[in-house]
């Protein structure tokens, strides 16, 4: 069927298999509010974020509601939140958040890749100086918005800044940063004004920013790309310009 044939294919499997990483986990994140909170999200601020998320990404309907019931069920297993911190290829910091109900099968995962990268897995706290954890939150720039007018509106909630991006599809995306500990602040402000988030995320922020070459920014996108493939990782941040 041609060259354009198969290109659109390995597009759409790509596509595919990347929504079904996002699914596992935020159905991992709705698991975990579950069990911090309880099932109804009208009183579970971390369960309604979740399933806020789990929407953007046009997670279906049924397999959120399963994965909340999963959660409810007094035998079900549950995660456990780990962070894991080391330095990969060329020195770059490489910080993973993970959820396991298997830390010793998790912590020799991660162990691997970094050792059979040329890396090395480090103390929990040992990139505490380059990585910030910040409140990210994400919605559409829409025409009826007055950004600067949003951004005087925010102060109370705690914004530390506020700027617009192009997303993924080249739409236009307003970011608002908070701390970390304003997450819920700002959360209950944006949900009083009517703003329906795409993204609502603690994320680490680097604070200083290595510099490599293109062959040596592949070698270390090599390592992240096999610490993303894991079941257990939620999340990985580096600090490569």
């Amino acid at each position: 069927m041609g060259r354009a044939f198969e290109f659109r294919k390995e597009r759409k499997f790509k596509r595919w298999a990347k929504m079904a990483v996002q699914f596992t986990r935020l159905g991992k994140e709705i698991a975990i509010s579950v069990k911090e909170g309880g099932p109804h999200p009208e009183n579970n601020s971390r369960l309604r974020t979740a399933i806020q998320n789990a929407k953007a990404v046009n997670m279906p309907k049924d397999r959120v509601e399963a994965a909340i019931k999963r959660a409810s069920e007094k035998d079900s297993k549950g995660y456990e939140e780990y962070v894991y911190e080391g330095y990969g290829p060329h020195g770059v910091p490489v910080l993973i958040e993970t959820a396991t109900d298997n830390t010793n099968r998790t912590v020799a995962n991660i162990r691997s890749y970094f050792t059979k990268s040329g890396g090395s897995l480090g103390k929990t706290g040992s990139l505490d100086f380059i990585f910030q954890r910040k409140s990210i939150f994400r919605f559409p720039a829409t025409e009826e918005l007055d950004v600067e007018e949003l951004e005087l509106e925010l102060i109370d909630g705690g914004l530390e800044e506020l700027y617009v991006e192009a997303d993924e599809e080249g739409n236009d995306t307003v970011v608002v940063q908070t701390s970390f500990e304003d997450f819920g602040n700002m959360q209950r402000l944006l949900e009083e004004k009517g703003i329906e988030t795409t993204s609502a995320k603690l994320e680490r922020i680097a604070l200083s920013h290595t510099a490599l070459t293109e062959e040596q920014a592949a070698d270390v996108l090599k390592l992240i790309d096999k610490i993303e493939e894991d079941d257990d990782v939620q999340a990985v941040y580096h600090n490569m310009e």
